[in-house]
């Protein structure tokens, strides 16, 4: 028997196989070629799906940067929209309200005149003294006007506002015959509507009200027209706009600044579990890419070397077989943490009997611990039944994962503890051991998929860094907790708590 070492696709695998004496007949070598076909094909297409996933892991930064400038771009632009659309609402209300407000003063100012005027009005188009006496600072037409005192006419126009408003009197032929400040420089005139906005020489807006003055007798006197400048509602309107217009720009930046802030915030789950996806399909990857490598180096060596011995042949399917079962193994367990993540796995609820499940387990795993040189002890520091509702199928699944864990990373001659106690209406399951221990900053990676503390040692013990994390998603079905203490060189333990039945709603 002489050993041939293979190299295949690239991939750097060596093995080294017995060479096989006795040749296989036609059908079977035929078989295994379509075999080695097939293997080859699925390798190519990890291989690839290792470089597609650099190529993402090179640009997904930008993928979702991008994604989170569009969000924060079209949540800025709805805002700025809405902003805009408020200002232009706020702006357009104020305009009305002020508006509203110049008219009710008008008004208000005309109606006290007019009612004052009437009973002292004798004849038409004339202005009497005793108009003079209500106006003191009346000037009539082709007179010279007196500049009147401060106060003069306070009581009429009043004290804040009486520079800002103005009187004029019309006779029936629309002549002015008398004014009180200055009117605009513009025709008289009296429209069907009482109300009239003039705009003067300068550009200057004035806004003014006519009403029809009679005499005592009821005879038609002329007209009183009373208004006042825009200015000062011109100016508020003009810093209005000026504030809205440097306001919304403001506004919209500040918004976006914040939109890029929370977006990468609401983007921070999704980014991470598109990490996580792109790290498991890697993972995945990786452990079904060994097994398929050394069926292949088997295939090729068998394909290679002749004649074959029956015995020979038969070592060549049982290394196939292994290998198989491996990537079977490996299948199912991805099956059931999918299947939990999405919540349909059936999980049967019975009663479990802790004290039966970590006994079983300690005895059956017991010549497992003793070939490999290690203790394996439990301590009860129960004497009653600890139950808990679960799924026992799980549940042994669970312990098994724990101690087997335990005794792969503990050296030869060392102690693996398995520990059932009850505290606060919380049944413990412990698995200590005297291992390698576990390093700070790897202790809360240890439950993530395909997560191996030492590649070396998983290798060795052909581990795919399932266990815990199969361990966690079984406890979690449970409504229970699991947590690891360990000191690097000194050993592990893991702890699992799980609500006993009378604790359970």
């Amino acid at each position: 028997m002489y050993y041939s070492s293979v190299k295949f696709n690239g991939l750097g695998y060596h093995a080294s196989l017995p060479a096989l004496a006795l040749e296989l007949d036609s059908s079977s070598r035929i078989m295994l070629a379509n075999f080695n076909d097939t293997v080859t094909q699925f390798i190519l297409k990890i291989k690839l799906s290792f470089g597609q996933h650099s190529f993402n892991s090179m640009h997904q930064s930008q993928l979702f940067n991008r994604t989170r400038l569009k969000l924060a771009a079209w949540y800025a632009g709805v805002m700025g929209l809405i902003l805009s659309g408020c200002g232009i609402a706020i702006y357009l209300h104020l305009a009305q309200v002020h508006w509203t407000a110049i008219d009710d003063e008008i008004e208000t100012l005309a109606g006290t005149l007019h009612d004052s005027l009437e009973p002292i009005l004798d004849k038409p188009g004339e202005l009497s003294d005793r108009v003079e006496q209500v106006l003191p600072g009346l000037c009539r037409s082709q007179t010279a006007c007196k500049t009147p005192p401060p106060s003069s006419h306070i009581h009429v126009l009043g004290v804040s506002t009486q520079d800002l408003y103005y009187i004029q009197f019309l006779n029936l032929s629309l002549q002015r015959i008398g004014t009180v400040n200055t009117p605009p420089q513009a025709t008289p005139q009296v429209q069907t509507q009482p109300w009239r906005t003039i705009v003067d020489n300068q550009g200057q807006r004035y806004h003014q009200v006519s009403l029809q003055l009679k005499t005592s007798t009821g005879q038609s006197w002329g007209y009183l027209q009373v208004g006042r400048t825009l200015e000062s509602y011109d100016d508020h309107l003009q810093s209005l706009k000026i504030f809205f217009l440097l306001g919304t720009p403001i506004a919209i930046l500040v918004i976006g600044a914040a939109s890029w802030g929370l977006a990468g915030i609401a983007m921070r789950p999704v980014y991470d579990s598109y990490q996580q996806i792109q790290q498991f399909t890697a993972d995945a990857a990786h452990e079904l890419r060994t097994p398929l490598a050394a069926i292949q180096a088997t295939v090729e060596a068998t394909l290679e070397t002749t004649p074959l011995s029956l015995s020979e042949a038969q070592g060549t399917l049982q290394t196939i077989e292994r290998q198989n079962a491996r990537l079977s193994q490996l299948v199912q367990d991805l099956l059931m943490l999918s299947r939990m993540d999405l919540k349909v796995f059936p999980i049967k609820r019975q009663v479990v009997c802790l004290n039966d499940v970590v006994q079983d387990l300690v005895e059956e795993l017991a010549a497992f611990a003793l070939s490999a040189h290690i203790t394996l002890k439990l301590q009860l520091t129960v004497h009653q039944p600890v139950n808990i509702i679960g799924d026992e199928e799980q549940l042994y699944r669970l312990v098994t994962n724990l101690i087997t864990n335990a005794i792969q990373y503990t050296p030869s001659e060392g102690t693996v503890t398995v520990r059932l106690s009850v505290e606060d209406q919380t049944a413990l399951i412990q698995v200590q051991d005297t291992g390698v221990g576990i390093a700070a900053e790897d202790q809360p990676r240890v439950f993530d998929r395909f997560y191996r503390v030492s590649s070396d040692r998983s290798r060795h013990t052909g581990g795919a860094g399932l266990g815990l994390a199969i361990a966690q998603a079984i406890v979690d079905a449970h409504h229970g907790k699991i947590q690891v203490q360990s000191q690097l060189g000194k050993g592990s333990q893991f702890t699992v708590q799980l609500p006993l039945k009378n604790s359970r709603s």
